[in-house]
């Protein structure tokens, strides 16, 4: 598959595991230079040296920032920019899901907090990418939802509503920075990270019994979908959303 990453800068939220780790690793491998933003430096810095050692020739730049504070993510973008040249990719990928029930229950803080790091942190940092780059240079971006933004689920109805703005934003995205960017979404299903191990540690073999594919998915599975929408080989794409999710949605209602 040709990507064109070479030489590239990326700029990953949530990098320090999970999807965004492997979406980390999965474009230096391309020969992108990587830029990696999660709270805590010290988790960074142990992701950076993981892929220097992996791939000598990639540029890594770790740079903690709370994905909702504007001034952290300005800081975080202007260094990438200041650092590489330009930012070629941006991966909106942080995510959060402080409440876990019925959303009767949700106290505003949960839901404000939910807002603010899944829903408009996108908008903010593609504010950022937009301005600070991709307005004269170009550029891909790519935002990570959920399968959970189409349906309805038990417990995490709120996350699920922003997820769901995601999409839209993706489009409305697609269509305002168009020609000069392409604005695309990954839809994962239930992937083994730390952020979703409520949902699937307890029970990881009979939820995936349900799977057309037989298992849940691995944070690599969304990380190639990431990298084939940040790349040349979708050139003709945008405003899309694409489901990675092992089949989960198209199971029949009965067996």
């Amino acid at each position: 598959m040709r990507t064109g990453l070479q030489g590239k800068t990326a700029l990953i939220t949530g990098a320090s595991r999970g999807i965004g780790r492997a979406t980390a690793f999965a474009l230096a491998a391309e020969g992108a230079n990587v830029v990696l933003s999660s709270r805590k430096q010290e988790a960074l810095d142990k992701v950076a040296a993981e892929i220097r050692a992996a791939h000598p020739d990639a540029g890594v730049l770790a740079k903690a920032a709370h994905v909702g504070s504007a001034e952290q993510a300005e800081a975080c973008v202007d260094a990438a920019v200041a650092e590489f040249g330009a930012l070629d990719v941006l991966v909106n990928n942080a995510g959060t899901s402080p409440h876990f029930g019925p959303m009767t229950e949700i106290t505003p803080a949960a839901a404000a907090k939910t807002v603010e790091v899944n829903q408009f942190a996108v908008v903010q940092w593609t504010q950022l990418a937009w301005n600070r780059s991709m307005k004269e240079n170009g550029g891909a971006i790519i935002n990570v939802a959920s399968v959970g933004g189409m349906v309805t689920e038990h417990g995490i109805g709120y996350y699920n509503a922003t997820k769901a703005a995601v999409i839209h934003i993706t489009r409305q995205f697609a269509m305002e920075l168009a020609p000069k960017v392409r604005v695309n979404c990954i839809a994962p299903g239930l992937v083994k990270t730390d952020l979703a191990r409520a949902l699937w540690e307890a029970n990881e073999e009979q939820i995936a019994g349900y799977m057309p594919l037989g298992r849940l998915g691995e944070p690599e599975d969304i990380a190639n979908a990431a990298v084939f929408l940040a790349g040349d080989a979708s050139s003709w794409m945008t405003g899309q959303t694409m489901v990675v999710d092992g089949g989960s949605v198209i199971r029949p209602s009965i067996a």
